[in-house]
């Protein structure tokens, strides 16, 4: 559909929390439409002294002079009364965590549009980039949507692609992610401006997945896994909430791992061996190679520098070979 050019610039309001939103938001200012008010969730306790701290999108909105609205929700009269006010053509939404009533959706004129990180309809909801990793999917992607008051089901504008290379984690795959979709409203709001409404496709019923939520107690690895699904996990956790896992008497962190075709006789969660290389661990199936790791209170190490600190475990894995 393609509608006449305005005289006025585009007005826009802007919806996002974290650092994934900010290259999006940065995207609205360079593309020429006007930002009536950036709306973000009010400041949250952060750090270990928990004190109040603005949100990323809050903190890249004041650096560019822009107005920030912090409601608590967009459900009740007063906070939609002030939506109306700000008189916005277009609401964009970038991962900003509040749920959208219709009504929201239906005071802009041209309602709503949502930058997802999935290729839709597959891996809708909360956490489309780990869910990604974890199901070992070859590519990924974004799309830009109309929203709707379904979890991510509106028509899609575009997507763009990107593989999942074996190297990517779950913030390697944001980063790129979050930049793709500054793309496509790089791309799409200046023609929004000039008049040209996109036309969006329906998304299909098939090969609809959901991308539930992270919990924290997902990061502990069993050792009755896979190989190549512990490593998957650690690979979709870094860097939140990061793997955990019990090993020679301790819970570690687990921040980078490899999964190795070998295969033993021992029992999962057996130290297999303990070289500079890594720490190898018996799984259901091959073994899993740990490189980086995390001691309580510690900070971030390779393996070898572990080793320094538990000379003890070259032995024990070694024995655990020979048994």
């Amino acid at each position: 559909m393609t509608t006449l050019p305005d005289s006025n610039p585009l007005r826009v309001v802007f919806a996002g929390t974290p650092e994934f939103a900010v290259p999006c938001l940065r995207a609205c200012i360079v593309a020429g439409v006007e930002i009536a008010a950036v709306y973000t969730q009010p400041d949250r306790p952060a750090g270990r002294g928990r004190q109040l701290t603005p949100s990323p999108i809050k903190q890249a909105a004041l650096a560019a002079g822009l107005i920030v609205e912090q409601p608590e929700t967009l459900k009740d009269a007063a906070a939609q009364a002030r939506l109306t006010e700000l008189a916005p053509d277009l609401l964009v939404v970038v991962a900003y965590g509040l749920i959208l009533p219709r009504k929201v959706l239906a005071i802009p004129r041209h309602g709503g549009w949502n930058v997802h990180a999935s290729l839709l309809p597959r891996w809708r909801g909360a956490a489309p980039i780990q869910r990604a990793i974890l199901a070992g999917d070859s590519e990924t992607g974004v799309c830009l949507m109309q929203m709707q008051a379904g979890l991510d089901t509106g028509p899609v504008f575009a997507r763009l692609a990107t593989p999942i290379a074996a190297t990517d984690n779950g913030g390697t795959l944001h980063d790129r992610l979050s930049e793709l979709g500054a793309e496509l409203l790089r791309t799409f709001l200046p023609r929004l401006q000039n008049g040209d409404m996109p036309s969006a496709e329906t998304q299909s019923e098939d090969g609809v997945t959901y991308a539930h939520k992270l919990e924290k107690s997902e990061a502990l690895l069993d050792w009755n896994s896979t190989a190549i699904a512990l490593e998957r996990q650690v690979r979709a956790f870094d860097p939140w909430p990061v793997a955990e896992a019990d090993i020679a008497g301790e819970r570690l962190r687990v921040w980078a791992a490899k999964a190795q075709p070998m295969q033993s006789h021992a029992n999962p969660g057996t130290l297999l061996a303990a070289t500079k290389s890594g720490l190898d661990i018996a799984t259901a199936e091959g073994a899993l190679r740990i490189t980086e790791l995390q001691r309580a209170g510690g900070r971030r190490m390779p393996v070898a520098d572990y080793l320094n600190a538990r000379p003890e475990l070259k032995t024990s894995a070694a024995e655990n070979i020979r048994s």
